[in-house]
């Protein structure tokens, strides 16, 4: 099923029927300015849901026949869709989850181009200019509901983790959706869709009819976490670090499930900016949670997070094993204490503008061997700003493991080399040694090779 192709027509419903002759020779563009790479790359993973591809080149490599043109048409426009993986369609016709974030990819991506990255009015280079910018995509893509009390749980996690720990995902997510709970994750499978998959349950038992499942990627990941069709908001930002902007911003509390180098770096994101002394006040619900054979792994981050960034950030995070209804009820209760901390400052539900975000997590970090070699990776700087060094190494590894830029440049480069302070790399090490050891950087069933090295 998955070697499969076939070709077709599809129409939008009812979303971005019109487009300009600019946009549509914008994206049709193969060279350097155009958008085609980006555009075909995104539509191309949408289409590869359910795959057990997880690595970007792969994907490009297997399916290089494939081709997506925009035609115009008086009535509007139709995407001509050539080489498609099978997987996407059910007795010929494509399922109507992945039809919509075909479409979804086509919004946001005219958008950041046209109305972010080309305008002026967007100062990129200012932290409040790209808050502004992570705003405006969001409520472009129609996600940000003003009239809605707090009650959205970012749900992270590993895109390969085992059957246990997906069943648990499940089990949070259908606690969650019995309190009426809606649900927000990187929308790839794994820790991404067990809790939505759940959620969906616990909703309908509750004749919850508008449950929210959204889902927020960016071109760079795409492939290796391909949107599942439960994700009903799908958006696409333009690079990682927008990205968790993205979900800290919207989110109103977070659960992070067991998972490797993507899941660290989300981790240290959030204790980065959740470490910021005037975020010190701000209620932000974040728990760890797995089964019961998860235990170790929760000790493992637990142990390196004190070692790294100390007893405060430990602080910041509950640790629940193996109760998905303690999680639940946890996470409900700190959420009220996010409503009544804005309700008394008349801040925002849908977005959460107090929080400061420095530079040093928006500013793209690209995982070149060059940058790689150069984080500051010690001591002696202040606590939120060594998470922010940190998060950068994980992200550079997650690149070298599954993005395909990050895959070439190994492939031509050798290892990423990873500098700094003993009392850091020492922990670090052992960290990703456990990663590899548990299957937590690919699939399962294929055999990982270490795209780093770390220098001690």
């Amino acid at each position: 099923m998955e070697q499969g192709f076939v070709d077709t027509l599809i129409s939008p419903e009812g979303k971005l029927e019109v487009l300009s002759k600019a946009e549509v020779l914008k994206l049709l563009d193969t060279g350097k300015g155009g958008l085609y790479k980006t555009f075909r790359q995104c539509a191309l993973a949408v289409l590869n849901c359910g795959s057990t591809i997880d690595d970007g080149k792969e994907l490009l490599d297997r399916y290089q026949s494939f081709d997506i043109n925009i035609l115009q048409r008086e009535r509007g426009i139709k995407l001509e869709i050539k080489g498609a993986p099978a997987i996407a369609f059910v007795d010929g016709k494509m399922i109507k989850g992945i039809h919509e974030h075909l479409f979804a990819v086509l919004r946001d991506i005219v958008f950041v181009s046209n109305e972010v990255t080309d305008n002026p009015k967007f100062d990129l280079s200012r932290t409040d200019g790209i808050t502004d910018a992570v705003f405006h995509i969001l409520r472009n893509a129609n996600v940000l509901r003003p009239q809605t009390n707090p009650n959205l749980v970012v749900c992270w996690g590993g895109h390969s983790i085992n059957r246990a720990e997906y069943n648990y995902t499940k089990e949070v997510g259908y606690q969650l959706g019995l309190r009426a709970l809606d649900i927000c994750t990187g929308c790839g499978p794994g820790a991404m869709k067990g809790p939505m998959k759940g959620a969906t349950i616990g909703h309908a038992k509750q004749r919850f009819i508008n449950g929210r499942y959204l889902g927020i990627t960016e071109p760079g990941i795409i492939a290796a976490e391909s949107p599942n069709p439960i994700v009903n908001d799908l958006v696409i930002m333009p690079d990682i670090e927008k990205r968790l902007e993205a979900f800290v911003r919207t989110g109103h509390g977070i659960i992070v499930f067991p998972g490797g180098a993507g899941t660290a770096e989300e981790i240290l994101y959030i204790l980065g900016i959740l470490l910021h002394p005037e975020n010190a006040e701000i209620p932000f619900p974040l728990i760890f949670t797995g089964p019961a054979s998860s235990r170790d792994y929760f000790a493992q981050i637990n142990e390196f997070i004190g070692l790294t960034l100390g007893e405060e950030a430990q602080k910041r995070y509950k640790i629940i094993v193996d109760d998905p209804e303690s999680v639940a009820r946890e996470m409900q209760e700190g959420i009220k204490q996010v409503r009544e901390y804005r309700k008394a400052r008349s801040d925002a539900y849908y977005f959460n503008w107090a929080l400061r975000i420095d530079e040093e997590f928006q500013r793209p970090f690209a995982p070149t061997h060059e940058n790689m070699r150069n984080l500051k990776l010690h001591k002696n700087q202040p606590v939120h700003v060594l998470a922010a060094h940190l998060r950068r190494a994980f992200s550079g590894v997650v690149a070298g493991n599954v993005k395909a830029d990050g895959i070439r440049a190994i492939e031509e480069h050798g290892h990423f080399e990873i500098h700094g302070d003993a009392a850091i790399m020492e922990p670090m090490d052992r960290l990703l040694a456990s990663f590899v050891a548990q299957s937590r950087m690919k699939l399962p069933g294929k055999a990982y090779v270490p795209c780093y090295r770390v220098v001690l």
